[in-house]
């Protein structure tokens, strides 16, 4: 692996079919309108600042209407015990030319795959939950050979992929190397990421917390990222949503900066991702946020040679790496 720290942006693109179950769709049409118009002001943003990033991407998205959603069911859908969790009974329910807007985004795929950097990963294809009772093994591989199926219609290959809601499942990862798929994200190592799932709030508040002060290491070297089926990398911070509280808001800020200052100059990995619809409340702070973040990005650039990579090429140099694990 080159001797340089790495910036690695990952972005889960999902739309509606990342929150169905928590919000009420019909109130959020601003929402999801605002993110599908701050999408290529990212892309712009990214452009200018020469930042590569991964757009994991819900396959459902991929479909131009409802015509084609229904077409592509996958023989075999997984039948989660709370049935509420399930793209296709809520995809069934909704049908209509109004909600079209929220749940297919064909053109926006084409023009993020179009910037130069950017790499269409895959979310799934129906924005798979692997933690959840009532899925199994059979379910994933038809979800994960849907979306490649709707992929290689566009000629894109994935090699990356984000686990919805970040339930990364150690034995799926056979499934996505069979598929092609190379690269996964993974939680950060820290006690209050290992059980996504819970309700503890305990470990919830933690999560939260550790957004704004110090609780732990969000760095590391490319030694550190484990490398099994496929090469597992590490999330490092989540860029949450604009706050009300401006002393909030500066705090998460520096919390970032920090971290990109400690992995450009101990040449680590840093890793950022969000979702685009994170930017669907307040877009113009939201972008501004990004851009003070790529600012910074452009400074450490300039002086330590920090550099930006997708999921892709992270994945790449590890394989290069004269330490690399040849028993993947």
């Amino acid at each position: 692996m080159k001797e340089n720290g790495y910036m690695v942006v990952s972005l889960d693109f999902e739309l509606l079919w990342g929150v169905f179950d928590v919000v009420n769709y019909e109130t959020k049409e601003e929402y999801f309108l605002t993110t599908r118009w701050v999408i290529p002001e990212i892309l712009k943003l990214f452009e200018e600042y020469k930042i590569k990033s991964t757009w994991a991407t819900v396959g459902m998205l991929f479909n131009e209407n409802w015509d084609d959603w229904v077409q592509n069911i996958p023989k075999n859908i997984p039948e989660y015990r709370d049935a509420s969790l399930s793209a296709y009974n809520f995809g069934k329910s909704i049908v209509s030319s109004k909600t079209e807007k929220f749940c297919f985004a064909p053109k926006l795929v084409d023009m993020i795959a179009s910037v130069q950097g950017q790499e269409i990963g895959t979310h799934t294809y129906s924005h798979y939950y692997c933690g959840e009772p009532g899925q199994g093994e059979t379910h994933f591989r038809y979800d994960l050979e849907k979306a490649i199926d709707l992929g290689k219609r566009k000629n894109l290959v994935f090699q990356s992929l984000v686990f919805p809601r970040n339930q990364l499942q150690e034995n799926y990862l056979s499934i996505c190397k069979e598929l092609g798929i190379m690269n996964v994200r993974s939680n950060p190592d820290s006690w209050y990421w290992r059980d996504i799932r819970t309700n503890n709030l305990f470990y919830k508040t933690a999560r939260t917390a550790d957004a704004y002060f110090p609780f732990g290491k969000k760095t590391y070297k490319g030694k550190e990222i484990v490398i099994k089926n496929a090469i597992e990398q590490k999330a490092s911070r989540f860029l949450r949503p604009v706050e009300n509280n401006i002393l909030m808001r500066k705090l998460k800020l520096r919390r970032i900066i920090s971290e990109m200052d400690l992995a450009s100059r101990n040449k680590e990995i840093y890793h950022l991702w969000w979702h685009p619809h994170n930017f669907g409340e307040n877009p113009i702070e939201s972008l501004n946020d990004l851009l003070y973040v790529l600012q910074h990005f452009q400074k450490l650039h300039a002086k330590f040679n920090f550099l930006s990579a997708n999921m892709s090429e992270l994945g790449n140099f590890i394989q290069e790496s004269p330490s690399f694990n040849s028993s993947i």
